[in-house]
């Protein structure tokens, strides 16, 4: 398995991972008071922070235990397929941000407008991840 392979799976265990423990959070808080009472801007901007923070810190600890030209070796295919990574990821966050762009219309509570762009987000790298793990494995 190549390094970039490796930072796929990464990058999509920590888009799913970080999205449902903030999900749970809201949810739990949700069941106490209603949509617009709810405190999800701090949960909301740890959920941000610690999903860079646990990448940045797995891809260090993927790069420890790799041997160090598979580190530094990146070829056209993996160029390839990271830009069509990209690619997808950038239609999946187009199609998701219609979700709060409708919320916003219908000037529903914050914390619906902002979880659900935040959702769209981890869709999109999700979206992004997967892309790029069929690709290494199916090829193009």
């Amino acid at each position: 398995m190549s390094f970039e392979e490796k930072r796929s799976w990464i990058y999509a265990a920590i888009a799913v991972v970080v999205p449902a423990v903030y999900a749970a959070v809201m949810l739990s808080r949700l069941a106490d008071t209603s949509a617009a009472d709810v405190a999800y801007i701090r949960p909301l901007i740890t959920a941000i922070v610690a999903a860079m923070v646990l990448n940045i810190l797995a891809n260090i600890v993927a790069g420890m235990f790799s041997r160090r030209e598979d580190v530094d070796k990146k070829d056209e295919r993996d160029r390839e397929i990271h830009r069509r990574g990209e690619w997808v990821g950038f239609h999946v966050m187009s199609i998701g941000a219609l979700a709060p762009l409708v919320l916003a219309m219908t000037e529903a509570a914050y914390f619906w407008i902002a979880s659900s762009l935040y959702f769209a987000f981890c869709l999109a790298a999700l979206g992004s991840a997967v892309s790029k793990i069929v690709a290494y494995r199916r090829g193009f």
